[in-house]
């Protein structure tokens, strides 16, 4: 299939913008949906790029439409394809950018969507291999096609699907990898792969769903060696295609549970007799300890919660919920590995195939709240790199010993959450990681943060007076150096006479009185607070 035939199907209804003879007659050999700001490293030669520019804004330069541009061209991209739902049109600036690199450039309207161009592409090509001689060799027998149909329709799990799909092939080494290189299934002849190796080979990796959020993605992953006709790989992708759809739709249905389960928590005064019933309904057990963890993101709710159960799932041993808040934000409720589970299959509402391979080569971190946080604060990087469009942030509390308890861990987790906001990048902070005055401050609201500075800093609030600006600096120093007269005469080069001169105007100006321990413990926290 060719560019130019994309433009000829009326069902897609795409519009050339810029584009020469020559690159419309180019051969496309895959689909890629991306909206990094720089995606060359996941591209493969020949493959058109579907993005929805959401990298893209109306405040950035020229050059970030180039360096994108730049990095399908480095990529040997066949075209790409811009969404116009993002920002009602697309950007002349990517037309120039288009133009100056030789990438022809077509637009997709609001009403289609990305999966239908990517299903015509592929049925176009699969078309083409079945008319070539000796056409059965080059997509899956029929009697695996219909193996994999009746393990499906019975709900076999991922690894005995991938087995039988690539059995009558040997049995070469396979995996199924999630966006974060967590192993959701493998064959019997693969190795395990840490998670940090396998997410080195996703560049390589089919998509099985490209329409997936980024942090819901799964990819098909064989060595290189091993040779396999794009049709038959696209079937025994959309067999996981399939099976994902399926798992989603049954997750979707234990969100009611959950949801009721995290509003009770939510609760200052929850009755505790509905929350050991609430938990029941989730699966998870009775009695503790449990773990609140609360996300943010910035996406969409369907994004966020993908991000929560993808980082969650890669906790082998432990169970959990996830529900959207009603004051905003994901969060999920996490029982320990050692704790009493309701029984039933049915219970588990955790994850999307996260069962055989995918389980044991996740590995555990233990049956303790401290080895919860360590695993997921290790696993926050490959989060992060999955979407580099949104910035995950993450709180966590402390143990809950009991359902009692809940409320309590999730105002603790919402409180981390807060300082990891203030944070210098995106990242995950434990309210255990709340050890000092600084840390524990930054978990306020911000207008509570600047209530408090204004109110105990009284005039000083003002630092736009030069005046009020040197006594700050001064105060600021004096605190360091632990109330030393002549250490903060020293750094700031000054007479300790100086010093005890602004030092009083501080006094008189705040009300406060720097000889008591508990006044300089006051101003100190308004400085943290600025």
């Amino acid at each position: 299939m060719h560019v130019e035939d994309l433009l000829r199907l009326e069902s897609l209804d795409l519009t050339l913008l810029w584009g020469e003879p020559p690159l419309l007659a180019r051969e496309i050999s895959g689909v890629t949906a991306t909206d990094l700001e720089e995606p060359g490293r996941f591209l493969q030669r020949g493959e058109i790029v579907l993005s929805g520019l959401v990298w893209w804004s109306a405040a950035d330069e020229e050059a970030t439409a180039d360096r994108f541009v730049g990095a399908l061209r480095g990529a040997g991209a066949a075209a790409l394809l811009a969404g116009e739902e993002t920002h009602g049109r697309v950007p002349e600036v990517l037309v120039d950018a288009c133009r100056r690199h030789g990438i022809a450039l077509l637009s997709v309207p609001v009403h289609t969507s990305f999966r239908a161009i990517t299903d015509t592409v592929y049925l176009r090509q699969w078309g083409d291999l079945s008319r070539r001689p000796a056409a059965s060799s080059y997509a899956l027998p029929e009697n695996v096609r219909g193996e994999l149909s009746r393990l499906l329709a019975e709900g076999a799990d991922p690894a005995t699907l991938l087995t039988r799909a690539v059995a009558h092939l040997g049995t070469p080494p396979c995996h199924l990898l999630s966006a974060t290189g967590r192993t959701i299934a493998r064959t019997p002849t693969a190795r395990a792969l840490p998670a940090a190796e396998a997410s080195r080979q996703l560049a390589s990796a089919l998509r099985v769903d490209p329409e997936a959020s980024p942090y819901g993605q799964w990819f098909l992953h064989l060595p290189r060696a091993v040779e396999v006709p794009p049709r038959m790989l696209h079937e025994i992708a959309e067999v996981f295609a399939q099976y994902r759809q399926g798992s989603l739709r049954r997750e979707a249905a234990a969100q009611a549970p959950a949801r009721e389960l995290l509003a009770l928590a939510e609760a200052e005064r929850s009755a505790s007799a509905p929350l050991p019933a609430a938990l029941r309904a989730c699966g998870l057990p009775e009695r503790g300890p449990y773990t609140v963890m609360v996300m943010a993101t910035g996406a969409e709710e369907s994004t966020e919660a993908d991000a929560l159960r993808e980082v969650l799932r890669h906790l082998a041993d432990h169970r959990f919920v996830t529900a959207r808040l009603a004051g905003g934000g994901t969060a999920a409720m996490i029982a320990g590995a050692d704790a009493e589970v309701a029984a039933g299959a049915d219970a588990r509402v955790t994850a999307v195939g996260d069962t055989g391979a995918g389980a044991a080569d996740s590995g555990s971190p233990g049956s303790s709240p401290g080895g919860v946080v360590a695993a997921l604060k290790g696993l926050w990087p490959a989060l992060r790199a999955c979407n580099e469009a949104t910035l995950p942030y993450g709180g966590i509390s402390g143990p809950a010993a009991t359902p009692a308890d809940l409320n309590g861990a999730l105002v603790q987790a919402r409180y981390a959450l807060t300082a990891a906001r203030r944070a210098e990048s995106p990242n995950l902070t434990a309210v255990d990681d709340l050890t000092t005055l600084e840390a524990l401050l930054s978990g306020l609201p911000a207008d509570v943060r600047t209530a408090f500075g204004i109110h105990a800093l009284g005039p000083l609030a003002d630092d736009s007076n030069p005046s009020h600006r040197m006594l700050l600096e001064t105060l600021d120093t004096f605190l360091t150096h632990n109330g030393s007269w002549a250490r903060t005469a020293e750094a700031l080069h000054l007479h300790v006479n100086t010093v005890h001169y602004r030092i009083g105007r501080v006094e008189l100006l705040t009300g406060r009185d720097l000889a008591r321990l508990d006044h300089k413990l006051d101003l100190k926290a308004a400085l943290l607070c600025r």
